[in-house]
């Protein structure tokens, strides 16, 4: 179910001017790996490369030793890539089991569908006990469930998770990074995209910083967590305050 995602010294571009700029990340397969970034530094371009939707106008991205150039989104989504949007983008006049439906759109046969729908109710018993209840009337938390427990009615090889963190209480936030360190432990490779620092470096294997487009710092979380790169990239000097990780 693993797999691994390439980007290789990507350059893309919003009419004339680049907004990534020799952009390479690698993601192992069954890893968790980690984009770092404030707003702004092209972290939403990036996940909009990989999936087509802003082509890079050089470079190259592969998933699986596939090449994605020329590729369409929906073909993207196929190969086994599935996303988890930034803001979870509910839809609130729907069921929750109709939101999760909608994630195996793609799907032809209702026992798959099932069979899918149960390992999700697995993972968040709440959403089987508000299985009826309509999206918008549920709390951010719910809200979110249902965000990632979409994600995984396609089963993807790799999920793209882009800010799981946002808009959610701290309490709400580590219970959504343990649900994402689980959902690696089951073989899914995750590409997180954040800017929560401490609770991403506590639970990823490798990561990568952005800023202003570009990848100035790259390792390990302990690597990560003292580089001065990290620093200017969220406090605009290499003289901010250190960027504590929790233990793993």
């Amino acid at each position: 179910m693993s797999a691994r995602l390439t980007v290789d010294r990507i350059f893309t571009a919003y009419d004339k001017a680049d907004v990534l700029t020799n952009v390479s990340i690698d993601v192992k397969p069954g890893s968790i790996t980690c984009i770092l970034g404030s707003n702004g530094a092209g972290k939403t371009t990036l996940i909009r490369s990989i999936l087509r939707l802003t082509p890079p106008r050089a470079g190259a991205i592969t998933f699986n030793s596939v090449p994605l150039e020329n590729i369409k989104t929906h073909d993207v989504i196929r190969l086994g890539i599935g996303v988890i949007p930034e803001g979870r983008r509910i839809f609130a006049k729907m069921t929750v089991v109709e939101n999760l439906r909608l994630g195996a759109y793609a799907l032809k046969s209702d026992a798959l569908i099932e069979e899918r729908m149960e390992r999700v109710f697995k993972v968040f018993p709440r959403l089987r006990e508000r299985a009826k209840q309509l999206a918008g009337t549920m709390s951010g938390g719910e809200q979110a469930m249902i965000s990632i427990g979409r994600g995984l009615m396609s089963e993807p090889k790799l999920l793209i998770i882009d800010e799981p963190s946002l808009g959610l209480s701290p309490l709400l936030v580590q219970e959504n990074f343990r649900i994402i360190r689980e959902i690696a432990e089951r073989g899914v490779t995750v590409l997180l995209v954040e800017q929560n620092i401490k609770q991403t470096l506590a639970i990823a294997q490798y990561g990568y910083v952005l800023l202003q487009g570009q990848i100035v710092a790259k390792g390990s979380p302990e690597i990560l967590q003292d580089d001065p790169e990290v620093q200017r990239a969220y406090f605009g000097s290499a003289s901010g305050s250190r960027v504590e990780v929790q233990e793993k």
